[in-house]
């Protein structure tokens, strides 16, 4: 476990359970330089507790760099609670993890992410104040679309020329609440769709509402398309499936989207222009992280352009360097962390 936490320069690992709620929850913080660690809890089954840990651990890493990329005084940090095969009162499970937030002394904010929403974070608030994405507050997904939407044209620009989304072939992985919006923020605008997800529903909505064109969840990584979004869970693009991608350029919401770091190089030596997850994401951790702070909608839509800004940035150095545009994010990321 301790070298785990020196490979991602872990601060801290925290542990608790309640057995008269069933809650096992991890909390890991990896860098708080730049202020609390923040970042979401996660709500799923995994198959083992070292998957859990392993989760939280790479997620917080994500975050950090997250926030340092986006120009946020916050650090990184995420949670997961296991979910249990039954759950008596979900309610008291979710207020037993705020009492284990709130013992931390405000080291750690926690928010919305898979299999949480704002009313989980609303019983966490009856015993901390250190969360975000509550009712009161809101849900931070529509941010998060309109980030990566911003950032899909700074994509179609630096790999194709253009960032006149008309006509773009764009198949999405997912259509959550990220990846729905996503999809309503790129059909307005005339891009084609091309679409999966696990729930039938969703995908028979986007071809009722948005024109898609629905594809087996297997058969989209290999849909020849302008740009691929990945909208679902991670480790999306790993050995086995860069080779059948069919695409130019690869931005989407999801976290943690390469497998590891060399697969970033594959996508590089494919001439597939990879827009760093955690950069291109980015949008609803500046939605909760500047709420939280009590600023105005402006200031935060005026924030989320710092997104496209980056991405260009990390474009230009990526083609400058003749690296993968995920290890320019990573060594900015750790200049700002690290200080090397």
């Amino acid at each position: 476990m301790f070298a785990m936490m020196e490979d991602s320069r872990l601060e801290a690992l925290h542990f608790a359970q309640d057995p008269a709620t069933g809650l096992k929850a991890v909390i890991a913080i990896h860098n708080t330089r730049f202020g609390p660690a923040l970042g979401g809890c996660r709500y799923l089954a995994y198959p083992d507790e070292q998957s859990a840990i392993r989760d939280a651990i790479g997620l917080a890493q994500s975050m950090s760099y997250k926030a340092a990329l986006a120009g946020l005084e916050q650090g990184g940090g995420k949670a997961v609670i296991v979910r249990p095969a039954h759950v008596a009162n979900r309610g008291a499970l979710f207020e037993a993890f705020g009492r284990m937030i709130e013992s931390l002394g405000g080291r750690y904010i926690t928010a919305v992410d898979s299999g949480t929403s704002s009313a989980d974070m609303d019983c966490i608030a009856q015993h901390t104040r250190h969360v975000t994405s509550t009712t009161r507050e809101g849900d931070p997904s529509p941010h998060t679309a309109m980030g990566v939407f911003a950032g899909i044209r700074a994509t179609a620009l630096a790999r194709l020329g253009s960032d006149d989304l008309n006509g773009l072939r764009v198949a999405i992985q997912g259509l959550g609440h990220v990846g729905y919006a996503l999809a309503e923020q790129l059909h307005a605008v005339g891009a084609e769709l091309w679409v999966s997800d696990l729930d039938g529903g969703r995908v028979q909505l986007a071809v009722e509402q948005l024109g898609a064109h629905p594809v087996s969840r297997d058969a989209l990584l290999a849909t020849p398309c302008d740009i691929l979004a990945p909208c679902g869970l991670g480790g999306i693009l790993n050995a086995e499936t860069v080779p059948g991608l069919r695409c130019a350029a690869v931005a989407g919401a999801a976290n943690t989207q390469l497998a590891d770091a060399d697969v970033g190089d594959s996508l590089q030596a494919r001439g597939i222009l990879y827009a760093p997850d955690y950069v291109i994401n980015a949008g609803g951790l500046i939605y909760v992280a500047l709420r939280h702070r009590g600023e105005s909608l402006t200031t935060i839509t005026a924030h989320l352009s710092k997104i496209s800004q980056r991405l260009a940035e990390i474009y230009a150095h990526a083609q400058a360097d003749r690296r993968s545009p995920a290890r320019v994010a990573d060594s900015l990321a750790e200049r700002l962390l690290y200080g090397s």
